[in-house]
């Protein structure tokens, strides 16, 4: 059975799945950072979500990257993993700033 992570490596040289993949990479990475702090925090979706006073469903739509959700309900998240929330911007890769 194949990996996922090398059917993507395997993907990603096919021009049409690279820009998809692109257009939704931002949502990949918050849905990865959710489930990563999830998971340093050994909690299960069931659990993350009782600590964050909401439901199941809800943890799993932030993890399958569907949503994007409000800056407290981020909070929410950080405060039940015990995490500390950042964000920053940075530059795209071959982009200028404006100036």
């Amino acid at each position: 059975m194949a990996r996922i992570s090398d059917m993507h490596k395997r993907w990603m040289k096919e021009p049409k799945y690279r820009k998809a993949y692109q257009a939704l990479e931002e949502e990949f990475v918050l849905a990865s950072a959710v489930i990563d702090a999830r998971n340093r925090a050994g909690l299960t979706q069931q659990e993350l979500a009782r600590k964050m006073g909401t439901t199941q469903p809800v943890v799993a739509r932030l993890e399958s990257g569907g949503t994007r959700p409000s800056m407290r309900t981020l909070e929410r998240l950080a405060k039940a993993t015990g995490s500390r929330l950042l964000i920053s911007f940075q530059p795209r890769e071959g982009k200028r700033p404006a100036g």
